[in-house]
């Protein structure tokens, strides 16, 4: 088990649930559309967002932003130690920083200083594309050279009396993020913050985190994830959420499955399908359940006989279907507002 820390009130390693993380991609400094950016974010199932503060129009602004927000705050910080200063005066909850590009060892422990009179969290964020000369420079592999370089960092926390600490290890290449963090978390205890970075744009981004952030967590590797996409953060919390949900490591929702079609489908079960996910976005169940929708008798409840509710198609007809007991036949273009009615009854 990793040890327990807090980003505001949210707890990250411990018995803690993953917690899921985003970046705001406005800009920091329009104080309006941050707030309103991070509010979309929470209502999409995030629990920590991150800003970047990269220059001091950023922090004139972090400190209403940070007042305002209805999630705990992180400040992303570069290469200015003072930005990061800054940042936890004005009261951020936590603090990323990549140690090899904040600058000299004593603007380091000033950062440490200040963050342990706050008590709040830093992440050490170790990239495979900012590693430092010391590390490149040897004949270890990079996930090897990242682990070492982290290792590193942490001692010298660790001799600085801060403990309060999240690790990242993070690169574009899956393979070689994943063997950081499995060499890592057989030599630290403190919580994995799980990511690829760059990962790209929505469709290559999602695959490429689904089987990087998704096959560390399945093992019990990681106590916080961030998705990172070229494209909106909503995106990334929905990819986010859906792989917690995948591996059950998320609480109540409506789970949807569905048959991939062939030529014995004679409805449009896309657009159906579609139609669905849509009317169950906006609902917050009390409890976990699985809907299906199937597009034959083939893929229909035998296929999925654990459904707790489900439609599936003939040629001609819909049929409701309950733990893979037939329940009513219903005309195709009747089928999805049943459906949806019997999924309000059994949330009831």
């Amino acid at each position: 088990m990793k040890r327990e820390i807090f980003v505001g009130e949210v707890g990250i390693g411990g018995n803690h649930p993953v917690s899921i993380q985003s970046m705001t991609s406005t800009s920091t400094s329009n104080v309006k559309s941050t707030l309103n950016q991070i509010g979309s974010l929470k209502n999409e199932g995030c629990d920590i967002v991150r800003v970047a503060i990269p220059d001091q129009s950023a922090v004139n602004a972090f400190q209403e932003i940070v007042e305002k927000s209805t999630l705990p705050v992180i400040a992303d910080i570069h290469f200015d130690a003072n930005l990061a200063l800054k940042s936890i005066e004005l009261g951020a909850h936590g603090i990323r920083i990549n140690p090899g590009n904040i600058g000299s060892k004593d603007k380091l422990k000033t950062i440490i200083n200040q963050a342990n009179q706050k008590s709040i969290p830093i992440r050490i964020g170790v990239n495979a594309g900012s590693i430092e000369k010391k590390y490149r420079n040897t004949h270890s592999s990079r996930a090897e050279a990242m682990v070492s370089s982290a290792l590193d960092f942490i001692k010298f926390f660790e001799d600085n009396d801060f403990l309060n600490l999240k690790i990242s290890l993070k690169s574009s290449d899956v393979r070689e993020t994943m063997q950081a963090y499995r060499l890592l978390d057989k030599k630290c205890d403190y919580p994995l913050h799980l990511g690829i970075t760059e990962a790209g744009t929505f469709f290559r981004g999602t695959v490429k985190s689904a089987i990087g952030i998704g096959s560390l967590l399945a093992d019990s590797i990681g106590n916080t994830i961030r998705v990172s996409l070229t494209d909106s953060p909503i995106q990334e919390v929905r990819v986010a959420k859906e792989i917690l949900y995948a591996l059950g490591l998320r609480g109540n929702h409506i789970e949807l499955i569905s048959c991939p079609t062939c030529s014995r489908t004679t409805v449009n079960l896309v657009s159906l399908v579609e139609e669905v996910e849509k009317k169950i976005k906006g609902i917050k169940p009390n409890k976990k359940i699985k809907v299906a929708i199937m597009g034959c008798e083939v893929n229909g409840p035998g296929e999925a006989v654990d459904a707790d509710i489900g439609l599936a198609f003939s040629k001609k007809n819909g049929y409701i279907f309950k733990g893979g007991k037939m329940l009513e036949k219903i005309k195709p273009e009747q089928s999805v507002s049943r459906l949806m009615e019997l999924i309000h009854e059994m949330l009831k």
